[in-house]
């Protein structure tokens, strides 16, 4: 073998090699993408599920808060009507 064939043959291997190395490299930046992207894509899903959480419990809470305003509205009126008739029986 002459030493230009040996030089070939190693300019080939180093090129070879250097393919191998940037497509390894390209390979895992490309995984390491899609990972960014799925991570991504579960944090926004988990604050739009936050969010319908957050307004769920706003509708709830409104729901609650006219409820016991019409139970302290019944509430003040029967204490009014208690009072009213036990006035003479108090006397």
């Amino acid at each position: 073998m002459t030493w230009q064939e040996a030089l070939m043959g190693a300019s080939a291997l180093l090129f070879t090699g250097a393919i191998v190395i940037v497509v390894i490299v390209q390979v895992a930046a490309t995984w390491r993408a899609r990972m960014s992207v799925a991570r991504e894509e579960a944090y926004r899903r988990l604050a739009e599920e936050a969010a319908a959480a957050q307004r769920d419990t706003v509708d709830r809470l409104d729901k609650i808060r006219t409820e016991l305003a019409t139970v302290q509205e019944r509430t003040t009126r029967l204490e009014r009507l208690l009072s009213e008739v036990g006035e003479p029986w108090q006397r």
